[in-house]
């Protein structure tokens, strides 16, 4: 299967992210969050092992579920552009 711009581009922008060093925001991290978590198609539910954070998480799912894969993919990549390389 052939990669697409976009995909290269969305995996570039993971990899940047998982290098990123400086504390994130945490209404950063649950977009970017829902976002890879749509773009993978993984619908498995919050994995955490505390309840708070499985609610935020699922809260910001909720939020992006009428987003397909190809769109969560774009706005990964904005978000890291705009949020994290622009600064």
């Amino acid at each position: 299967m052939k990669k697409t711009k976009l995909h290269t581009d969305f995996i570039k922008s993971v990899e940047f992210v998982n290098s990123y060093t400086d504390p994130l925001p945490a209404d950063l991290l649950l977009k970017l969050y829902a976002y890879f978590k749509i773009a993978n198609k993984n619908y498995n539910n919050p994995g955490s092992k505390t309840p708070l954070i499985n609610a935020f998480k699922s809260n910001a799912l909720i939020q992006a579920q009428n987003i397909d894969r190809e769109e969560a993919m774009k706005l990964y990549i904005r978000l890291v552009a705009k949020e994290l390389k622009e600064k």
